[in-house]
């Protein structure tokens, strides 16, 4: 009865979840397979302040037309707050007012940005660009200090001597203020800065001191899944024909593929009136949008609210933690795959899992080493441990506190000797680590090395397996647009449940039996 019970049951599960996937591919359009044919990005800036007692005005600025990019849609949320936006030079400022607020106050602007594919309009808008007859303003030769007049005065003239126009002239005034050894005029001119703006407006004066036009522009880099993420200065030079654009922190002269122009000019980027604590962030998702904006225009038509409460309707920072989260029930299911079915041995059940979710971050050749390295040197101190013969709890806490020393040394020393991957170690969950690191000690005392070697190598390829799977892009975009897959993953879950017969390492360890 029990047999029929959860075959009736995943069966029920499969016909609900497939049948939703059919409505929604079928009926509302969401594809199957991620698409490469338009690629959207979701910008989510997040603007939060504790008000004051006084009438609050918030002004954010907003990109007008990002070059390379189209504004697909765009919204904003701000509750009880009156909202206008108005065009101010090259950008556009969103303004929220409201006489009066109490507790932590946010205001969202939501804007998707679709790539421009079309290489001929971006080619036109570039010559355009070159032909415009934009007045261009020469600065005036700011009057420096007398000390700081000296040190420009200097470093105008070397950088002039290696330079040919104004393109050169620039980049070879960046690598002078970016060497690593900078020369006494540089030194002195770095002397009081302190932030990225600061140094930025430095730079623009020098360059006012060869009357060279420059500008600021906030740049952000489109990068998938980032959270807490801000605007970036460059510097812009004006040659006469067109605005140049250079990375004031290494002097490169492209700005990264992904990117966009948020703000031109040296306008404040965000201002809180009758505010304070005020911090502007920036979260990042990518997708493709033309499937789903059909999907939610004929949702809308046919009077469906599936779209309205698909993951898609989430903030962009709360759908990149489901991304993640959404993947762990498909490890779950390999796991119960290569314990139930094949017999691979592993130290617990969910810590492959969570090994597999720090391989994520710190890739999968540096994570295993790591992760070895680690549990290799807990292992030969809690060996130490055991002739000391603590009692249970303490000798826990003291294999936890010794694999959070070893993962602070290793991070040091990976650090020291320039291997960039070993700062990850971080990311491994220290408490599993300290568990892994006791139940193969205590396999090894009863079962015998072997035992324990066996079940430490059948959890590293469990995790690996399950950072392979987890990471799949496929599988990703699958599991994100139709989360009912999960109602399938369960479904094959309880099935296997109730298997009970021979694993595939027991049909190898009975051989001979079956062979009679």
């Amino acid at each position: 009865m029990r047999n029929l019970h959860v075959r009736l049951l995943s069966l029920a599960l499969i016909l609900f979840a497939s049948g939703l996937i059919f409505y929604k591919v079928t009926k509302l359009g969401l594809p199957l397979l991620p698409s490469e044919e338009i690629e959207v990005w979701s910008v989510e800036a997040r603007l939060g302040f504790d008000p004051k007692d006084v009438p609050i005005k918030a002004q954010l600025t907003l990109p007008r037309s990002p070059e390379g990019y189209v504004i697909a849609d765009e919204n904003y949320v701000s509750g009880k707050y009156g909202l206008a936006v108005e065009d101010k030079e090259k950008n556009r400022i969103a303004e929220w007012a409201v006489r009066r607020a109490k507790g932590e106050q946010v205001l969202y602007y939501h804007l998707q940005l679709a790539r421009d594919n079309n290489e001929d309009v971006i080619e036109e808008m570039i010559d355009n660009s070159k032909k415009s007859k934009e007045k261009i303003v020469f600065p005036k030769i700011p009057e420096y200090s007398e000390g700081k007049a000296t040190a420009v005065n200097a470093l105008l003239e070397e950088v002039r001597q290696k330079s040919a126009d104004i393109k050169t002239f620039t980049r070879e005034l960046l690598l002078r203020f970016n060497s690593k050894t900078p020369d006494e005029n540089v030194q002195l001119l770095l002397s009081e800065v302190k932030t990225d703006k600061e140094r930025v407006n430095l730079i623009r004066e020098v360059l006012a001191g060869a009357r060279i036009p420059s500008r600021t522009i906030h740049v952000l880099l489109l990068r998938e899944g980032m959270r807490h993420g801000s605007l970036t200065p460059w510097i812009q030079v004006h040659n006469e024909q067109e605005w140049l654009s250079f990375n004031p922190g290494n002097s490169e002269r492209v700005m990264p593929k992904n990117s966009v122009i948020w703000q031109m000019g040296d306008n404040p980027i965000f201002n809180v009136d009758g505010g304070k604590n005020v911090k502007l962030d920036f979260s990042i998702s990518r997708h493709t949008q033309e499937p789903l904006r059909l999907a939610e225009q004929r949702a809308r038509k046919m009077g469906s609210r599936a779209m309205e409460f698909s993951l898609f309707s989430l903030p962009v920072e709360t759908q990149n933690v489901y991304r993640i989260l959404l993947m762990v029930p498909l490890g779950a299911f390999l796991i119960v795959l290569l314990r139930n079915i094949i017999g691979i041995k592993t130290f617990g059940t969910f810590m492959p899992i969570l090994i597999a979710l720090a391989f994520r971050e710190t890739d999968l050749v540096w994570g295993i080493t790591l992760f070895t390295l680690i549990v290799a040197l807990g292992l030969a101190i809690r060996f130490y441990l055991e002739y000391l013969q603590l009692l249970l709890v303490p000798r826990l806490a003291s294999v936890l506190i010794i694999v959070i020393i070893l993962m602070t040394v290793v991070t040091i020393l990976s650090y020291k000797l320039g291997f960039e991957h070993g700062l990850s170690v971080a990311l491994f969950p220290m408490v599993i680590l300290a568990m892994t690191v006791e139940r193969m000690s205590l396999v090894w005392e009863e079962h015998g090395a072997g035992e324990a070697l066996q079940q430490g190598v059948g959890s590293l390829a469990v995790a690996a397996l399950g950072y392979l799977v987890m990471s799949n892009d496929i599988l990703n975009h699958l599991i994100f647009v139709f989360p009912e897959v999960l109602l399938l993953i369960l479904a094959l879950t309880l099935l296997l449940g109730r298997y009970t017969g021979y694993r595939l390492t027991e049909l190898w360890r009975f051989r001979a039996t079956f062979g009679d």
